[in-house]
């Protein structure tokens, strides 16, 4: 088996015996990852429950297990290790708030053998996935973990109020401790399926400065395509108009609050299974449910695709079967049906020092409004751009034309008078001029109306001010933007946060 080790950067590399992270084997990672959750969800049970207080999000607990064992913990064959657990009680909400009981996260993660994932990005982490489906765990820097921490306290604020996001959902944040040697893993949930075959797989960032599939990339059995390589393969995803509606709605809504946390260089995560080419495609050996105890398939409150986006409830709950397996209907433009799994990842970088230096060297050799790293309003707008009219397209009903009727009527009140041939002309021109409008409002408001989008007018995009900062967290206000339209000023939506964590 080819292996890796780590380089000074920290990513794995090849080296001929078994894969390392940070000169620790991925067998001795996995086992370490094991016991210490065990532990710490475990302890944690006999911890009463109460409301999560601001101070909750900052705690970091902490045990040695040593491999010999000790009165508190059991004996392994890894090397000794500690293991950190960030903010347990506010985490033990949160998997609360999405239907999570201890007893399943325990046996997600602890009674079934992690299956180690082939790296998909650049980033050098590893990635291991549960055997039901269900959870990620993916190691991250101490800059990305130090990032979440202060992040938590007000995106689960707005997660707690808005559960139906294709945000990441994280679980859980701990540290791993061995000779001198920090490994820091964060728990999220899983977009991709491994029982659904991904005929194809995107990572979309709406730029396309170098958003191609390297060469390297695309010998791979399955391949992770960019930007440009979907522009050359498809036509765009089309869907029926209240998905689309959906799904636009929850964009807009999720890129609202990423921009407010001053968040950029986030991708969607697209997968796309053809029915057309077979019903069921089954993944790799180790498939989900093999024992019984779990049915195929994600289990977890509003873990799936179709969950994740606004609407009905009941209406996603019914279309997530195990034969969707939580996918989002769609056709091709010629007619191919499909399913689609996507979720936004990649949002632990905040816009910076460094990464205002690497926009603008990158601004001086390159179109600087094409590059991916930009200020988080403009690379909002630019992507929510991109998927509503690149890569996610309504299907258009055939419907009677406003003009041919307004004509019918001018021609057929020729004779009457010129007054009134007049007024029918001017009605026209007006007609004409609210249709070019309305070519614009392509995003659904989140109460159902069309608006114009903020990513189609950047000038009406307010600059938010950042809803945290380092000393204060507690200043953490509702953001409401108001649209003019001919005119009329209105309230188009609104992202409540709340400090009351307590389910309503």
């Amino acid at each position: 088996m080819s292996t890796t080790s780590e380089n000074v950067t920290g990513r794995p590399r090849s080296t001929g015996k078994e894969k390392t992270y940070k000169k620790t084997t991925s067998s001795a990672l996995k086992g370490a990852i094991q016991l210490g959750i065990g532990y710490t969800v475990g302890n944690l049970t006999s911890k009463p429950d109460r409301d999560v207080l601001m101070q909750d999000f900052y705690v970091v607990e902490s045990v040695f297990l040593p491999s010999e064992g000790s009165n508190l913990t059991p004996a392994h064959h890894y090397p000794d290790f500690r293991f950190k657990t960030y903010a347990p009680l506010a985490f033990r909400y949160f998997r609360d708030l999405f239907g999570i009981k201890p007893d399943d996260y325990l046996y997600s993660l602890v009674n079934e053998p992690l299956i180690e994932l082939v790296n998909p990005g650049a980033s050098g982490s590893l990635f291991y996935l549960t055997s039901d489906d269900e959870f990620i765990i993916k190691t991250v820097q101490h800059k990305e973990a130090k990032f979440l921490q202060r992040l938590l306290p007000g995106y689960y604020m707005n997660l707690n109020q808005n559960p139906r996001t294709l945000l990441p959902k994280f679980y859980g944040l701990y540290c791993i401790q061995s000779g001198g040697i920090n490994i820091r893993l964060v728990v999220m949930n899983n977009v991709l399926p491994r029982s659904v075959k991904m005929h194809y797989k995107y990572d979309l960032k709406g730029s396309t400065y170098k958003r191609r599939a390297s060469r390297k990339e695309r010998e791979k059995a399955c391949p992770t395509y960019k930007d440009l390589d979907f522009q050359d393969m498809h036509n765009g995803l089309y869907f029926d108009a209240e998905t689309y509606n959906n799904l636009m709605k929850t964009l807009q809504r999720d890129c609202r609050v990423l921009e407010s946390f001053k968040i950029m260089d986030y991708s969607l995560l697209l997968g796309v299974h053809v029915l057309d080419q077979s019903h069921r495609d089954l993944g790799d050996s180790g498939q989900a449910g093999g024992d019984g105890r779990r049915p195929v398939g994600q289990r977890v409150l509003y873990s799936t695709a179709m969950e994740s986006i606004q609407g009905d409830g009941r209406a996603a709950e019914a279309l997530t079967t195990d034969d969707t397996m939580g996918g989002i209907p769609a056709r091709t433009h010629k007619d191919e049906k499909l399913f689609i799994f996507l979720g936004i990842i990649d949002i632990l970088q905040s816009y910076r020092f460094i990464k205002k230096l690497e926009h603008s060297w990158k601004a001086l050799v390159y179109d600087g409004d094409s590059v991916s790293v930009h200020r988080p309003g403009f690379y909002a707008s630019r992507f929510l751009k991109f998927m509503s009219t690149q890569v996610f397209r309504k299907t258009q009903s055939i419907r009677y034309s406003p003009s041919k009727r307004t004509r019918t009527s001018i021609s057929a009140l020729k004779s009457s008078s010129q007054e009134i041939l007049s007024s029918h002309t001017d009605g026209e021109h007006e007609e004409d001029r609210r249709d070019r409008l309305g070519g614009a409002r392509s995003l659904a408001s989140l109460d159902g109306q069309a608006i114009f989008g903020s990513y189609l007018r950047p000038d009406l995009v307010p600059a938010n001010p950042s809803f945290y900062d380092g000393s204060s967290m507690g200043t953490i206000s509702t953001s409401t933007i108001f649209v003019n339209v001919d005119n009329q000023t209105e309230e188009r939506w609104s992202i409540p946060f709340a400090f009351s964590l307590r389910s309503s």
